[in-house]
């Protein structure tokens, strides 16, 4: 079908719309990551990182693209273990899985042993900066490409027409940039967002490692859950904030 009978097709537009969110809702966990790895980097590092990270995202999506009938074969399995068939693409989530796992239960133990964390930064020069910066676009190629074999995975199983998906991809990639500064901004602003968000990142690693044992997990209750999470947090900052004015409100009378 060529992109005038696309462009004429409204079966086409939703499955434009209908993937496009879907890619925006699979980039929040490649985004939150993002945002927390780069936000360890000096201030003057981390805008220059996120592009980068996510520039590397959508080329990496795109070159996916580019190879569809490689990336349908990663669904074949190679394998049988426990009973169980393993296809490239259930290592590649439990590989993917398990270093989500493990940077988020180590970015834990950083918040919560500060001590030692600084510590460990202690005579930090700028060779110590450079390889900090080139070690966080490492891990964030490392789990770009695990999310981008999900997302374009998803992307196949919804859509047959490779225009879809590039301008779904592109449009996803676009939103991901954009909110890429904020986001990190209100991470960095708010150390409880901190915790919320590894605590995320750590059930995200555990649902794809589930995934690639053959355990499906309805992507509509972890975001559901995630949500809830957010709320119940927003609430708490909204209460703090309260607190802290009227303090200062009575704090202010006291002295008149």
């Amino acid at each position: 079908m060529d992109i005038a009978a696309l462009l004429a097709d409204p079966g086409a537009w939703v499955a434009l719309v209908t993937l496009v969110v879907m890619e925006v809702v699979l980039g929040i966990d490649n985004l939150i990551f993002i945002s927390i790895l780069t936000n360890k980097l000096p201030p003057e590092h981390r805008e220059k990182a996120r592009k980068i990270g996510i520039g590397l995202a959508l080329i990496m999506r795109l070159g996916l693209l580019g190879t569809i009938a490689w990336i349908v074969q990663l669904t074949n399995p190679i394998f049988e273990a426990f009973g169980h068939p393993f296809s490239w693409k259930d290592l590649i989530l439990i590989a993917g899985g398990l270093f989500l796992v493990y940077k988020a239960t180590k970015e834990i133990h950083h918040s919560v042993d500060i001590v030692d964390h600084k510590e460990d930064m202690v005579g930090a020069g700028s060779k110590v900066v450079q390889m900090s910066f080139a070690a966080a676009i490492g891990q964030i190629l490392v789990l770009d490409l695990v999310f981008s074999i999900d997302s374009i995975i998803t992307a196949v199983g919804m859509t047959p027409h490779l225009p879809i998906m590039i301008v779904a991809v592109v449009a996803a990639v676009t939103v991901m940039l954009l909110a890429a500064t904020p986001l990190a901004n209100f991470i960095e602003r708010n150390p409880t967002i901190v915790m919320l968000a590894l605590g995320f990142l750590l059930m995200i690693g555990a649902t794809l490692i589930a995934e690639g044992f053959g355990v499906h997990v309805p992507k509509g209750y972890i975001y559901a859950a995630m949500a809830f999470s957010a709320l119940v947090e927003a609430l708490n900052m909204f209460s703090r904030n309260a607190k802290a004015k009227n303090k200062a409100k009575g704090g202010g009378d006291t002295l008149h």
